[in-house]
């Protein structure tokens, strides 16, 4: 599932981007993926023993591109007429 989101997130980014529309996108999902990752970082954190520690960058990683994403929202929002 890391890999899946990881890997299809940069396309709605662009299709944010190039849009500049953001009909349709939920920033409480967004917010609750977030959430997510900061919990499966902390797991990763505390249960360090388990050699797992590339996940944690997996998790880094894909909470950036959701990240930019919420920003992208936010951005665009007043131009949606949301």
């Amino acid at each position: 599932m890391l890999f899946a989101f990881g890997f299809s997130w940069p396309f709605a980014i662009m299709k944010t981007y190039r849009a500049k529309r953001v009909d349709g996108k939920s920033p409480l999902f967004m917010a609750i993926v977030l959430v997510g990752y900061v919990c499966g970082i902390a797991a990763r954190l505390v249960d360090s023993d388990s050699g797992n520690d590339w996940l944690a960058w997996v998790y880094l990683m894909d909470m950036a591109l959701v990240s930019t994403d919420l920003t992208l929202y936010f951005r665009y929002l007043r131009r949606s007429g949301i």
